[in-house]
């Protein structure tokens, strides 16, 4: 299988891999299971001050990424492949679960990093990048959006996880949070692990994981029953299924 491949396009190619060199995912880089190679957007400009940003048309505050400069150095990462091209963007669709495990599914991806007040549409549309945002929250570039991104779709490769059933139990990939985790110590400052989890007993775990999925998931998020379509009051029996 061809390992997969991240292109990165930044002003800030420094912040990279960032904590992605590290832990399992650094250790599945260095065995060749995924790469990351980034493309400095500030090298793809014709002028001698490097000039990679301009006002934005019509007035107003901040600066625009320039769209000639920027589609220079998409062309020369992306031109000979197919990989998808994502535009962090606080502007874009909302990142999911399942998003994240097609484009995993997938060879690579390349990932746009935005500054300043914006990206010239015309590029956005001219290349095709899809817009995507990790919150409903500004931050001051896109960088750290795309280590989020690239940290989501690196941890489900195949082998990169110690144990890579770990990932079926997790928030979201049932449509539910995740429930409660205990370890030992038994006791701790006068709480006791759930009893039910000591009783050996698998299908009685099972089940009462799922309730407190379910419980969990209906105080702290009742749209992601919503949106499966139960009502965020009932008990919501046909969410939370395991893969397992």
């Amino acid at each position: 299988m061809m390992a997969f491949r991240a292109s990165v396009l930044t002003l800030y190619p420094e912040m990279f891999p960032g904590h992605l060199g590290f832990s399992l995912a650094g250790k599945a880089m260095e065995r060749g299971q995924w790469s990351l190679d980034t493309v400095q957007i500030r090298d793809f400009a014709t002028d001698r001050h490097r000039t990679v940003d301009d006002t934005p048309a019509g007035g107003g505050a901040g600066m625009v990424l320039k769209a000639d400069v920027l589609a220079r150095a998409i062309d020369s990462a992306s031109e000979t492949d197919t990989r998808p091209r994502l535009l962090m963007s606080p502007r874009g669709r909302p990142l999911t679960q399942e998003r994240v495990r097609e484009l995993a599914a997938g060879d690579g991806v390349i990932i746009v990093c935005g500054r300043f007040e914006g990206v010239d549409q015309r590029v956005i549309e001219a290349r095709g990048l899809e817009e995507v945002s990790i919150g409903d929250y500004v931050l001051s570039g896109g960088e750290p959006a795309a280590l989020t991104v690239l940290d989501a779709i690196v941890r489900i490769l195949p082998g990169v996880m110690g144990n890579d059933l770990s990932g079926l139990h997790e928030s979201f990939e049932g449509g539910l949070l995740e429930h409660p985790h205990y370890t030992r110590p038994q006791e701790w400052e006068g709480q006791e692990i759930p009893a039910i989890l000591t009783s050996g007993n698998h299908g009685a775990i099972e089940k009462w994981r799922h309730q407190e999925a379910v419980r969990l998931t209906r105080e702290r998020r009742p749209d992601l029953l919503e949106k499966a379509g139960a009502s965020p009051g009932k008990s919501g029996s046909n969410f939370g299924k395991h893969d397992a």
